[in-house]
C-alpha cells in the first residue's frame, strides 16, 4: 500500500500543494522502489536498530517520505508514534531518520524531550506553546521526577538520528529558504504482534491471526542476525 499524503494547516489530508503551510509525505515507498527498499535493509542501520531493540530480527512497519517546503513548510504537532499504531504491540519500535538537508532550528528540525519514551502514553495530553514548546494538558499524570524539556535534533545531509516510537517529538515550521527533507524508517522488532482493534486502516492489509506475530509480504524481515544474507 503506497500512500502519497499532503498535509496543508486547515485540513487533515490535502489533495495538491497550495500556498496554505504544507507538508509533504510519501508513505511506503519502500514497496514502489527498489532503491529505498535497499535503503531500508541498509545492514549498518538495520545493526544498531536491532541493537536499540535488542532484538535479532527485524521488519518494517512502514518508511515516510517527507518534505517540508520553504517558506510555506508547516508544522508537525506534537505526538507519541505508537498510539496511532495501536494494532501492534508491545511499543518497542524504534525510526530511523536519515536528512537529506540539513535539518536546522532555522529550516523546521524535529524537536525532542529525552527520556518521554519512559513515560507511557500520553498522546491525547500533548499540546504546545506559542513557542511550540510541549505541554502536558494534565502534568499531575507524569510519572515522578518527569522533566519535560526539549532539545532541538538538528542533523547534517546524509546522517541518521533514532528515536523510540514513544519519545515526545514534533517540528515547527520552516520559514527559511531552504528546504528539509527526510526518509525514516519505522522498524518492528522481532517480537511484535498484531492485536486488532476493529478501526484501524491497516488490519485490511494484515494477514496473521491476532496475537501472532505480524509477518506477511507486507512487513519484510530486513534483518536477521542468525542469517548471513538479508532479504525480503
Amino acid at each position: 500500500m503506497l500512500n502519497r499524503n499532503l498535509l496543508d494547516g486547515n485540513s487533515e489530508y490535502g489533495m495538491s500543494m497550495s500556498k496554505r503551510e504544507t507538508v509533504v509525505q510519501i508513505v511506503n515507498i519502500w514497496m514502489a522502489s527498489d532503491v529505498f527498499f535497499q535503503h531500508a535493509a541498509n545492514p549498518k542501520l538495520c545493526e544498531e536498530v536491532a541493537q536499540l531493540c535488542r532484538t535479532d530480527t527485524l521488519r518494517i512497519w512502514h518508511d515516510q517520505i517527507q518534505y517540508k517546503p520553504p517558506v510555506t513548510g508547516g508544522p508537525t504537532a506534537w505526538h507519541q508514534d505508537h498510539p496511532a499504531w495501536p494494532i501492534i504491540q508491545p511499543a518497542d519500535l524504534v525510526s530511523a531518520w536519515v536528512a537529506l538537508d540539513d535539518a536546522t532550528i532555522e529550516n523546521g528540525c524535529m524537536w525532542m524531550v529525552p527520556g518521554s519514551h519512559k513515560w507511557g502514553n500520553h498522546q491525547a495530553d500533548l499540546t504546545s506553546d506559542e513557542n511550540f514548546m510541549p505541554v502536558h494538558k494534565r502534568p499531575e499524570r507524569l510519572p515522578s521526577g518527569a522533566v519535560i524539556k526539549a532539545v532541538p535534533f538538528e542533523i547534517k545531509k546524509g546522517q541518521v538520528g533514532y528515536h523510540h516510537c514513544m519519545t515526545w517529538h514534533g517540528s515547527p515550521h520552516n520559514r527559511s529558504a531552504r528546504k528539509r527533507r527526510a526518509i525514516a524508517v519505522h522498524y518492528m522488532p522481532g517480537h511484535t504482534r498484531f492485536e486488532p482493534t476493529g478501526r484501524h486502516p491497516m488490519e485490511a492489509h494484515i494477514e496473521v491471526k491476532p496475537g501472532e506475530i505480524l509477518t506477511g509480504a507486507g512487513f519484510p524481515v530486513v534483518y536477521n542476525r542468525n542469517l548471513e544474507v538479508r532479504s525480503s
